[in-house]
């Protein structure tokens, strides 16, 4: 039971803290990543046709809610490669797991759950550092925008879920 609750907490927020405030525009989607155009600058494995679809269209939605400009595009490009490399290694961590759970003891499992733990603060901290050169490109108003996004994701990911 909380094997199976990690997994599913720690695979959701692999792809809701790139997507802040999609909760209300998306519905929840496996753990995923992005096209395999985009894989070629990256060494993560290419993800399932379903996480690049999901991962894309969260992209698009942020880029959208964000109103992001021309002259913000580079940034907002290593953002979102940011994000798809984020979906396409934590896909390939899951995949990897799925595979030797069945077999694993007790300690393998439990460095199974650091590996991936290890992975996803990695994985975010990346994420946050393109973020940040994009942020400071914001303007004062997609600024505003950014953080009530932020924060309702924020907001929504602290409350308590209902039991299975």
């Amino acid at each position: 039971m909380f094997t199976a609750n990690f997994l599913r907490s720690v695979s959701v927020a692999a792809l809701l803290v790139p997507s802040v405030g999609f909760a209300q525009t998306a519905a929840p989607t496996p753990p995923s990543a992005a096209p395999a155009a985009a894989q070629s600058s990256s060494s993560a494995p290419a993800p399932s046709a379903a996480t690049q679809a999901a991962v894309d269209q969260r992209i698009r939605t942020l880029q959208s809610q964000l109103g992001i400009t021309e002259a913000q595009m580079p940034l907002w490009t290593a953002f979102a490669q940011a994000m798809r490399d984020n979906a396409a290694a934590t896909d390939a961590l899951f995949t990897q797991r799925a595979g030797a759970v069945a077999t694993m003891n007790a300690p393998d499992n439990m460095h199974s759950y650091a590996q991936i733990a290890r992975a996803y603060a990695d994985n975010t901290e990346r994420l946050a550092t393109a973020f940040d050169s994009l942020y400071a490109s914001l303007s004062d108003t997609q600024k505003q925008a950014a953080d009530t996004l932020f924060r309702q994701q924020a907001t929504a990911a602290a409350q308590p879920k209902a039991r299975r």
